[in-house]
């Protein structure tokens, strides 16, 4: 085997390569234009991105580091060799350099996210100290047999109690309805079952940044309940379709605290499955959801979502 060398990565030349690798880390198609934006508009969170190849100049792996959006002392990382040239030691010094990294930008935390389905990812991730967290359970649901005309008598009852439906695209997607998106998204999010508190965004311009400007947000796929006795948002459904997928995805359902018990959230959740099937033509929906939040997952299973590979979502004390 050549010698191994670790290099910092040029977005120019290494990030077609790493786009691929991340789509097999995240399940999500990325591409080198969707990296490089990323890269640019995060830049001051991104720590470090190292590149392994061998003397020959062939890359063999690469391990990023970044400042997590929802706690500053906390980092993020993700690491990844091609199967072939594992149990070399390449992800280990991989990881040795990144965590040395993050040890000396004064991150409290490491967190990194392995598919449920690989005892080998996790094992090498308990070995350097990592614990689980969080059990991101995954989930899919196929269009083409379901069946929403069950869901009519609730959305109509809650209706007559006087709640409105309808989607930031329907409200002109202002910033003073970004505004209200916002607290009830950041507001649902914090108060999640096994969600430990943590807010999602740091401030309504993050929210607008990293949801409202991006690419993947739909205004006609962000579907809210309003009470319109108190003009209250109380419950959403956000979803859209990532480019290169067959596939939508639920990116979030929430409810906020006094109105939960009503079923509101599987009535916004139909009006986004709706949209995903007429409007995005998707031929599943996917979703995540943690494993202590019993209530969602049980509406869920109650949609006809089956579950598939997840993620662990792991931890380590620095």
């Amino acid at each position: 085997m050549n010698a191994i060398s670790l290099r910092p990565a040029r977005p120019e030349s290494d990030f077609s390569r790493l786009a691929a690798w991340f789509t097999i880390l995240e399940g999500e198609t990325n591409t080198e234009e969707s990296l490089t934006r990323y890269f640019e508009r995060d830049r001051d969170r991104i720590l470090r991105v190292m590149v392994a190849e061998e003397s020959a100049g062939t890359p063999l792996g690469f391990s990023w580091l970044e400042r997590s959006r929802a706690n500053p002392d906390r980092a993020v990382l993700s690491l990844y060799v091609l199967p072939e040239h594992r149990r070399q030691g390449i992800g280990s010094r991989l990881y040795a350099d990144l965590e040395q990294a993050a040890r000396e930008l004064v991150a409290d935390r490491l967190r990194v996210s392995i598919w449920d389905n690989a005892p080998a990812d996790r094992g090498f991730a308990e070995r350097r100290g990592f614990a689980e967290h969080i059990h991101s359970m995954a989930f899919s649901l196929d269009l083409a047999t379901f069946d929403d005309r069950p869901y009519d008598a609730i959305i109509e009852r809650l209706k007559a109690e006087g709640f409105h439906f309808t989607s930031m695209e329907e409200l002109g997607n202002t910033e003073e309805a970004q505004r209200r998106l916002y607290i009830l998204n950041d507001t649902a999010a914090a108060s999640t079952l096994g969600s430990d508190g943590e807010h999602p965004w740091e401030s309504f311009e993050d929210f607008q940044q990293h949801v409202c400007q991006t690419d993947w947000y739909k205004p006609g796929g962000q579907f809210v309940a309003i009470d319109t006795a108190t003009g209250n948002w109380a419950a959403m459904s956000a979803i859209t379709r990532l480019e290169g997928n067959d596939y939508a995805y639920n990116l979030f359902t929430g409810v906020d605290f006094p109105y939960r018990g009503r079923k509101l959230a599987q009535a916004v959740k139909v009006h986004a499955l709706r949209y995903a099937r007429d409007v995005l033509k998707a031929t599943s929906v996917h979703t995540n959801h943690n494993s202590k939040n019993p209530p969602i997952l049980a509406i869920d299973r109650k949609l006809g979502y089956v579950q598939i590979p997840g993620l662990y979502v792991m931890e380590k004390a620095l």
